[in-house]
């Protein structure tokens, strides 16, 4: 018999497209009226562009957003009639790249929206573009003094053909955050200049920060892979993504003997480990790795918890499966190091980082695994 992936992996991750789908409804549904899009830069969060994006395409989603232009080029040949922006802007020179591949550039200076409008006159017909204002991030985007040179230039104005006004929350996981009032405010001046442009402010977190956020259009991003938008409060989204790794080996030692590089965990009882066919080079977070008797950092095996022992390596971990039944720890089954039991947002904070970071660098040895796929791509 031919192995499948799965069975030559350690580790699988498995993707409920269904998930998406229904968290992609859910955000809707908050941001309405307003439109609401998706960000699916950085490979859909790691989660695979083409699997994911034709699922949302499924659910109704028509607007995309991505960080490259490069990102961009391979989603239009997953989804031809998708409105796709390209968040960084306006790469030096590749104007025609972006046509050719109905990408539409966020713009972020003056100097991007004057080679933009150069092309489009060449061109003889203006492709359409974003306009993308900081309001306080200090990140990407035009700074105020650029953006209200652009706007009070009227011919170079009249050269864009603008289908989108946008700014960047800074703030919008924080609710009280004074600074989200302050860039709500900036920009609906912005907005006043520019009427009848379609706008969008809200992130995944601003969606629910109330419709004075919402605008046109919204973009979520982590939430529509089950992170949570609201920190404080129960997550409101389906969990998405689940990473198991496979036991290798279980072995018993005794109190005093040690695990792992450095011995840096040693059992105070006779202790049975389980070795689990995952380690940072699958994108499990060395910063996962023990810093006490029992944990914080756990991973689930037929529901309980266990903790992590020892020092994450490349291709492996320790996990202390003393308080399982023996046949619940054989080798051969998983143990789910963050999903429906362990949220990727639980995970996150052992290792001292955030879901989108944990999501974005996970490895490419494990097998992917696609749940909740329509029959018709709908592309």
């Amino acid at each position: 018999m031919t192995p499948t992936p799965q069975d030559l992996a350690g580790a699988v991750l498995t993707v409920d497209l269904a998930a998406v789908r229904d968290n992609w409804f859910i955000l809707s549904r908050r941001a309405g009226p307003a439109r609401c899009g998706a960000a699916v830069k950085g490979d859909a969060y790691g989660l695979g562009v083409g699997p994911v994006a034709r699922a949302l395409w499924q659910a109704g989603c028509r607007s995309y957003f991505v960080a490259r232009p490069a990102e961009g080029a391979e989603l239009r040949a997953i989804l031809p009639q998708a409105e796709i922006y390209v968040l960084d802007g306006l790469f030096a020179g590749q104007a025609a790249y972006y046509a050719a591949h109905d990408l539409r550039p966020a713009l972020i200076s003056l100097a991007e929206a004057e080679a933009w409008a150069a092309y489009g006159k060449a061109r003889g017909v203006p492709p359409p573009c974003a306009l993308h204002a900081d309001t306080g991030i200090n990140r990407l985007g035009f700074p105020p003094d650029e953006l209200h040179a652009l706007l009070a230039n009227g011919p170079l104005l009249a050269a864009l053909n603008v289908s989108l006004l946008m700014s960047h929350l800074a703030c919008a996981d924080e609710p009280g955050h004074a600074m989200n009032a302050r860039q709500r405010d900036a920009f609906a001046a912005l907005r006043r200049r520019l009427p009848g442009v379609p706008a969008s402010l809200a992130n995944s977190s601003g969606i629910f920060l109330g419709s004075s956020y919402t605008y046109d259009l919204t973009r979520p991003g982590l939430a529509l892979y089950g992170g949570n938008p609201t920190p404080d409060a129960p997550n409101p989204m389906q969990p998405v993504v689940s990473l198991e790794a496979r036991i290798l080996q279980v072995k018993t030692i005794r109190p005093g003997e040690t695990v792992g590089y450095g011995g840096s965990w040693q059992a105070a009882r006779q202790t049975r480990v389980a070795i689990l066919g995952a380690g940072y080079r699958d994108g499990v977070p060395r910063a996962l790795s023990s810093r006490g008797a029992q944990g914080p950092a756990h991973v689930a095996i037929a529901g309980q918890r266990c903790p992590v022992i020892g020092r994450v390596s490349m291709d492996v971990m320790a996990i202390d499966v003393t308080d399982l039944p023996a046949e619940s720890a054989a080798v051969g089954a998983p143990a789910e190091i963050f999903g429906r039991h362990i949220s990727i947002d639980e995970a996150a904070n052992w290792a001292g980082t955030i879901s989108y970071e944990l999501l974005t660098r996970l490895g490419s040895r494990y097998a992917r695994h696609y749940t909740g796929q329509e029959s018709e791509p709908g592309a």
